[in-house]
């Protein structure tokens, strides 16, 4: 597979030679009290958002991270986690998994509560992890799964899925385009490997996502990423990239379908101090309430002229109607 080739050969390099341009976070690199985190990683924050949140981290969590750049995020879990091999990273690349054990090493000393042997590193495939079945809390990737097509981007899903335990959380940070691309740019190995000709739609994502069993969906961001030109890139037209930071939650299917939540709100304003469905969703009068996409549109399909259901904002912040 000739673009993998071209991927694991572009992350070589940004080992030896970190490449500070060569992605560019559209989130804040979140420092926590206590926490350092040293120049070289940031240098080598090679994702495009942040798979980081302390929702997902509570209770000294089992977290896995797949293809580990500089190590920046593979720390940040371990500021949770803070137990022996509580974090794992797992690369295909040596010189990748060399630098981030090194980097390691720094922060260990600018980093008091910090030792290594917090995050274990362990070279793998994200398409046959290296990772018993049903072992880890929190799995995360950044900026990586984009660039697989779509049969190996299910391989690595299933992985995914597969070493999670029952409820479990998948976390990841990838650029998204809803635009169609033309076949030049998508059979580019080294645009594909800089993380932008390999981008899909949004839907097609959350698909993917749940095709594989994921039961509940959350879009937490989405921000403005990269534009591909007519002088630079081979299109006859402006391409417009985002990314998105998005969290699959192995919860069981439900019988009518996946929960993705994509920052739908509804609000009740009518004569009563609430209104119930009877089907598990009582809206308080004038409080707004986080509805997935379909109980949204269960509502919608009321026609009430006393609830209102807001558009999709993307940025998802929990709690809500299931």
């Amino acid at each position: 597979m000739s673009y993998l080739n071209a991927t694991n050969d572009l992350y070589k390099n940004a080992a030896l030679i970190p490449d500070v341009g060569l992605c560019c976070t559209t989130t804040p690199i979140w420092k926590f009290p206590g926490l350092e985190i040293p120049k070289i990683m940031q240098e080598m924050n090679y994702g495009c958002g942040s798979t980081i949140s302390a929702q997902d981290l509570i209770n000294n969590p089992k977290v896995l991270y797949v293809g580990v750049g500089g190590g920046m995020e593979l720390l940040q879990f371990a500021y949770f986690s803070r137990q022996k091999g509580g974090v794992i990273g797992v690369d295909v690349v040596d010189e990748m998994l060399e630098a981030a054990r090194n980097n390691c090493k720094i922060a260990e000393e600018q980093n008091d509560w910090f030792r290594s042997d917090f995050i274990e590193l362990r070279k793998g495939n994200a398409l046959q992890l290296p990772i018993e079945d049903g072992s880890i809390d929190v799995a995360a990737q950044n900026c990586l799964f984009n660039i697989f097509k779509a049969e190996d981007l299910k391989k690595a899903l299933q992985e995914m899925y597969r070493v999670l335990k029952p409820h479990g959380r998948l976390v990841m940070s990838d650029p998204t385009c809803e635009q169609e691309m033309n076949e030049t740019l998508r059979n580019d190995d080294h645009l594909r490997a800089l993380c932008l000709s390999g981008s899909i739609p949004i839907k097609a994502y959350i698909k993917a996502l749940t095709d594989v069993g994921f039961g509940t969906i959350e879009i937490r961001g989405r921000r403005p990423y990269r534009i591909l030109d007519t002088v630079n890139y081979p299109t006859d037209e402006l391409i417009y990239i985002e990314s998105i930071e998005v969290c699959a939650i192995k919860d069981p299917m439900p019988i009518d379908g996946p929960c993705v939540f994509t920052g739908k709100a509804a609000i009740y304003f009518g004569k009563e101090n609430y209104f119930d469905d009877k089907k598990g969703h009582v809206l308080l009068k004038n409080q707004p309430l986080s509805v997935c996409d379909k109980t949204a549109k269960a509502l919608a399909d009321l026609k009430r002229e006393d609830i209102f259901i807001s558009e999709s904002t993307y940025h998802y912040n929990g709690g809500g109607c299931c």
